[in-house]
């Protein structure tokens, strides 16, 4: 796995910084002391198809711009000098892209087809505001690792898709407003921060009916700012999506019945809605509607990466992946 260098003394910044730019193929600064100024630029002098990951280095600032890591471009790896002065924002939505009723796949900041894509210490930012659906990253691509990352925006955040494409997100913080995780991927969350900016959903899976898991949440910190005090842990985009939390800590913002069948009684049929030892005032399993499930330690057991990530084509652990 590829890692930032952690700078403890000022005086030997410049210089740590330096040793660890040599590890990557490609430098990305604003102040032209890189190879690259903007990102998509150092994307697109990437070999196509490589045999091995292509580490690209991403030094402090704001970088306002759209970034598209294509099909073709495989094993790319970001990797920025700080998640909090890292970031990649722009401020498309739904009715500035004005493209008909798919417009919201058109507004992503950055959009991941590449497949075995790895981001650390990374802003990932949609800042057009609460005006409708707003995608700050978009990962449709097998394999995908994020690592200490930021995904912020509102409604429709961060969309995790492709139908059996796996996606891992760990120590990252998420923030948005409405159905703001989505997709119909097999995504993972171990010990992230989900942060609720509204009264609204936090899931909205579109699982396919074949895929095992959806979207599972371990060992994540649910919280929400000032004023948000009725929060869904998630409703269903189509009718076969799973969502689980393990072990996750609720503030008492979350509606006590905790899901809800996006108007279509018939969706509890299909749906998978379960949880496991939440804690926190928004713990309330016995007020959770009837169609969820509360696991017990037996069932809860098979939410480990190596099952969550073995589909029928291939195992993946992502902690290998480079």
């Amino acid at each position: 796995m590829i890692s930032c260098c952690c700078v403890l003394n000022p005086a030997n910044a410049q210089q740590a910084l330096t040793a660890n730019q040599k590890k990557y193929d490609y430098v990305v600064a604003q102040d032209g002391k890189g190879d690259f100024t903007s990102i998509q630029a150092a994307i697109e002098a990437c070999k196509s198809f490589p045999y091995e990951p292509i580490r690209i280095f991403i030094k402090k600032g704001i970088y306002h711009e759209k970034v598209f890591i294509p099909e073709w471009n495989p094993k790319i790896a970001l990797v920025g000098e700080d998640a909090d002065s890292t970031i990649i924002v722009y401020d498309d939505y739904f009715k500035k892209i004005n493209k008909g009723p798919n417009s919201t796949f058109y507004t992503p900041t950055v959009l991941v087809q590449g497949s075995d894509f790895y981001a650390e210490n990374i802003t990932f930012q949609n800042d057009a505001g609460p005006v409708g659906q707003a995608i700050a990253l978009a990962v449709d691509a097998d394999r995908c690792m994020f690592v200490h990352c930021r995904i912020i925006g509102n409604q429709d955040a961060l969309y995790v898709t492709g139908e059996h494409n796996r996606q891992y997100f760990r120590d990252c913080t998420i923030e948005g407003t409405t159905d703001f995780i989505f997709g119909e991927a097999t995504a993972l969350f171990d010990s992230c921060t989900i942060v609720c900016k509204a009264n609204s959903f936090i899931t909205a899976a579109s699982t396919p009916a074949d895929a095992k898991y959806g979207l599972v949440f371990r060992d994540c910190q649910i919280q929400a700012t000032a004023g948000v005090d009725k929060v869904y842990l998630g409703r269903p985009w189509r009718k076969y999506a799973k969502t689980v939390f393990i072990r996750c800590e609720m503030g008492g913002f979350i509606r006590p019945e905790g899901w809800d069948n996006w108007r279509n009684p018939d969706n509890e049929k299909t749906v998978f809605y379960a949880e496991y030892h939440s804690t926190g005032h928004g713990a309330k399993p016995a007020d959770r509607v009837k169609w969820s499930h509360q696991l017990n330690a037996k069932q809860a057991s098979i939410y480990t990466i190596k099952q969550i990530f073995t589909n029928p084509a291939s195992s993946w652990n992502p902690f290998s992946q480079l």
